[in-house]
């Protein structure tokens, strides 16, 4: 079985059938085979200097203004899509935009893949290689849809329905092991 990508029209289709659901949908953010998505009105960055995969990270928000807010090297936010995503029948992959990363921006770390049946807003891993001033509503990311092949068993985990950035809740499945 070869992999198979939406094209730019198929992805519209889908969307009007309702085997695809990105709301709000625009047309104009149709590529050939992706959907650009734009970049959410919140971000949310960690407190503690050191991260702890086995407990809750105390984090704090910031909400962009029209006048932009400057991100800054060194520094992870979790930003969100302003859209919200998911499909029963298509596996999502997002990736930034070649614009955004031309600017010294990685918009997605190390977790591009989605889950079927995830419906929500998708968090965004930002992280500047020089400061660099984003705004709310601008086109930040890619999603690309792939055809699944073979049984489905959809996505009903802890991030579902997401709306704005979510802290990692790997604390949910890390807890520490005994080990005798």
């Amino acid at each position: 079985m070869h992999a198979v990508i939406l094209t730019g029209p198929e992805i519209t289709a889908a969307v009007a059938d309702h085997r695809l659901r990105i709301t709000p949908f625009d047309l104009d953010q149709v590529n050939p085979n992706s959907y650009n998505v734009r970049l959410g009105p919140t971000l949310m960055t960690y407190t503690s200097p050191v991260l702890d995969a086995c407990d809750r990270n105390a984090t704090t928000s910031i909400e962009i203004d029209e006048s932009g807010f400057v991100l800054q090297p060194g520094e992870l936010y979790l930003g969100h899509t302003l859209e919200q995503v998911g499909s029963d029948q298509f596996v999502p992959l997002l990736f930034g935009r070649s614009s955004v990363g031309r600017l010294g921006l990685f918009v997605e770390i190390t977790a591009p893949i989605g889950d079927l049946g995830f419906h929500g807003q998708w968090t965004l891993m930002l992280s500047p290689i020089r400061p660099l001033r984003v705004y709310p509503g601008m086109k930040i990311a890619q999603i690309m849809f792939f055809v699944a092949a073979g049984a489905v068993d959809l996505y009903s985990g802890k991030y579902q329905t997401a709306t704005g950035p979510q802290a990692s809740r790997s604390w949910w499945e890390n807890r520490p092991v005994v080990v005798s």
